[in-house]
C-alpha cells in the first residue's frame, strides 16, 4: 500500500514501511524489467516478477528510510511514529484544514507568516512557491506577523492554499528547472505563477513591480 503524508512517501509491506523522501530533484521510475542503471539511478526496488522500482535523485537531497513493522499494530498507521512526521502540521486538502484552525493556532505568534507556512509545522505542502501564490491570492503580505492576521483573512488564506495546491496538481506541478512527474513528464502550472520567480514584473492585479 502506498501512502502520502507531507512530502514523505510511505511504502506499506508485510514486514515494514519504506519512507522515501524525494529531496529536490528526486523521482521514482517504474520499469517492467531490470535495464543497466544511468547516472543518479541509486537504489532498484525489486519485485517477485521481476519488475522494479528506481529510485533516481541527481542532487542526492533526498532519503530512503526503513521501518520494521512491530508484532502489534493497533490506533494510527506504524510509520507515523517516526521522528520525520512528528511536527508535522495539518494535510490542506483534508478535512479540519479551515480559517478557524488557522486563526486558532496562530494566537500569539510573533513570527512572520510565510515562514511558519514553509517550516510545516501549522500545513504540509505549502512550499515557497504555493506559500508565495497563496499569500497573493488570499491578499495577505508574507512578512506579516502570523498572530495579527485576522479570522476573515485566515479563512482566505485556507481557501487560497487549497486553490492553489489543487489547481498546481491539475497542471502536473511546478517545472522549473528538472521536476517530471511519475511518468516522466513536466509539469506547467509555473506558466500560471502570479508572483513566484516575477520579481520586478508588473504585478497582474495593480500593474506595480512585484517585491
Amino acid at each position: 500500500q502506498v501512502r502520502r503524508r507531507g512530502k514523505y512517501l510511505v511504502l506499506e509491506m508485510s514486514h515494514g514501511a519504506l519512507i522515501v523522501h524525494l529531496g529536490m530533484s528526486g523521482t521514482l521510475r517504474y520499469l517492467t524489467q531490470a535495464v543497466p542503471a544511468q547516472r543518479h539511478e541509486h537504489v532498484d526496488l525489486l519485485f517477485a516478477d521481476g519488475s522494479l522500482v528506481r529510485y533516481r535523485d541527481p542532487r542526492r537531497f533526498g532519503a530512503l528510510l526503513w521501518v520494521p513493522r512491530p508484532p502489534e499494530v493497533s490506533g494510527a498507521p506504524f510509520w507515523q511514529t517516526h521522528p520525520c512526521f512528528s511536527r508535522m502540521g495539518l494535510e490542506p486538502l483534508e478535512a479540519g484544514f479551515d480559517g478557524a484552525w488557522f486563526y486558532r493556532v496562530t494566537r500569539g505568534l510573533k513570527g512572520a507568516i510565510k515562514p511558519l507556512l514553509l517550516e510545516g509545522r501549522l500545513v504540509v505542502g505549502a512550499g515557497n512557491i504555493y506559500a508565495c501564490e497563496s499569500l497573493f491570492l488570499a491578499g495577505i503580505d508574507p512578512r506579516r506577523a502570523a498572530g495579527r492576521i485576522g479570522l476573515e483573512r485566515y479563512h482566505r488564506l485556507a481557501q487560497a492554499v487549497r486553490q492553489v495546491l489543487e489547481q498546481a496538481i491539475q497542471a502536473g506541478g511546478s517545472t522549473l528547472r528538472d521536476f517530471v512527474g511519475a511518468l516522466g513528464e513536466g509539469g506547467y502550472f509555473q506558466h500560471q505563477h502570479q508572483v513566484y520567480g516575477r520579481t520586478g514584473q508588473p504585478c497582474a492585479r495593480c500593474a506595480t513591480p512585484i517585491v
